[in-house]
C-alpha cells in the first residue's frame, strides 16, 4: 500500500508517519506538507525507513505536476490538515473555511486522479480517511452549543467528503474519523486540559499514540463504520496496538 499522509508536519501526522513505517502492509509512505519532513528519529525496530518519502506542497489546494507525480498510483490517504478549534481563536473565518473545507475538497480530488494515474487504477477503491472532530455538525438545521459556525462547517466537509464517494459509485471509499480531545505524555498542559474539560464537559480524548495506529488500521484494513467516534477510535487503536507488540 502506498499512503499519502497529509499533515505530515503535525501533531497527529508526526505519530502517523512514525507508525506507519513499522507496518509491513504499507510499502510507501508519502509524508505531505509545506516544509520537508525529515526521516523521523524515535522509531521502532521494525521501522523501515526506506519506504519514507517527504514531499512539500506550497499550498493544499494547488497540486503541481511534480506533487501528482509523487502521488501517483497512491492506495489511501489519511487527512489531517485543519485549523483546531483552540488554534482558531483571531483567525478569520474566511481562512479557518478555506483550510478546512476548501484544502480537504481540492486535496481529495487530487489524490483520486493521482490514485488513477497510477499502477492502482482499476486494482482497488482508493481509501480517504478524514480526521474531523467530535463537535462537528453534519445536520445544517441546528445550531451546535459551543462554536456553532466552526461545528457547522466541519460537519459540511464530512458530508462533502461522503458525497464524493457516492457520485464516484465504488471507486472510492470515504471515512470520517471524530475524536475528541487529542493527549500526548510529553503534552503535560495539553493532557491536563483535556482531562478537566472530560470531567467538566463531557468532551472525550484519546491519545496520539491511540488515534493513530486505529486510523492506520482501518485504510490498511478497511473501514469498520463510519463514522469513527472517539470510542471506535479508542477501542480500535488499542487493539492494533496491543497486536504490534
Amino acid at each position: 500500500m502506498k499512503l499519502i499522509i497529509a499533515g505530515a508536519s503535525g501533531f497527529v501526522g508526526t505519530e502517523l508517519v512514525r507508525q506507519s513505517l513499522s507496518i509491513p502492509e504499507i510499502t510507501s509512505v508519502i509524508a505531505l506538507a509545506r516544509r520537508h519532513i525529515p526521516t523521523p528519529s524515535n522509531l521502532g525496530k521494525s521501522a523501515d525507513t526506506s519506504k519514507f518519502h517527504s514531499v512539500v506542497i506550497d499550498n493544499y489546494d494547488t497540486y503541481t505536476d511534480d506533487v501528482m507525480k509523487r502521488l501517483a498510483g497512491a492506495d489511501a490517504c489519511i487527512w489531517t490538515v485543519a485549523i483546531t478549534p483552540i488554534k482558531s481563536r483571531g483567525i478569520d473565518f474566511e481562512e479557518i473555511r478555506r483550510v478546512c473545507y476548501e484544502y480537504t475538497l481540492a486535496g481529495l480530488q487530487a489524490m483520486f486522479k493521482a490514485h488513477n494515474d497510477g499502477e492502482s487504477k482499476g486494482r482497488s477503491p482508493f481509501h480517504f480517511l478524514y480526521m474531523s472532530g467530535a463537535g462537528a455538525e453534519r445536520d445544517q438545521s441546528k445550531t451546535p452549543r459551543f462554536m456553532a459556525q466552526y461545528d457547522l462547517m466541519r460537519g459540511e466537509t464530512e458530508n462533502q467528503v461522503l458525497a464524493f464517494a457516492a457520485e464516484h459509485q465504488g471507486a472510492v471509499e470515504t471515512c470520517v474519523a471524530k475524536p475528541g480531545l487529542i493527549t500526548a505524555p510529553d503534552r503535560i498542559l495539553r493532557t491536563i486540559g483535556a482531562t478537566v474539560l472530560s470531567y467538566t464537559m463531557s468532551v472525550p480524548k484519546i491519545d496520539v499514540r491511540d488515534i493513530s495506529a486505529a486510523m492506520l488500521h482501518q485504510v490498511v484494513h478497511g473501514f469498520e463504520k463510519e463514522p469513527l467516534e472517539n470510542n471506535d477510535l479508542v477501542r480500535i487503536g488499542r487493539q492494533a496496538l496491543k497486536a504490534a507488540k
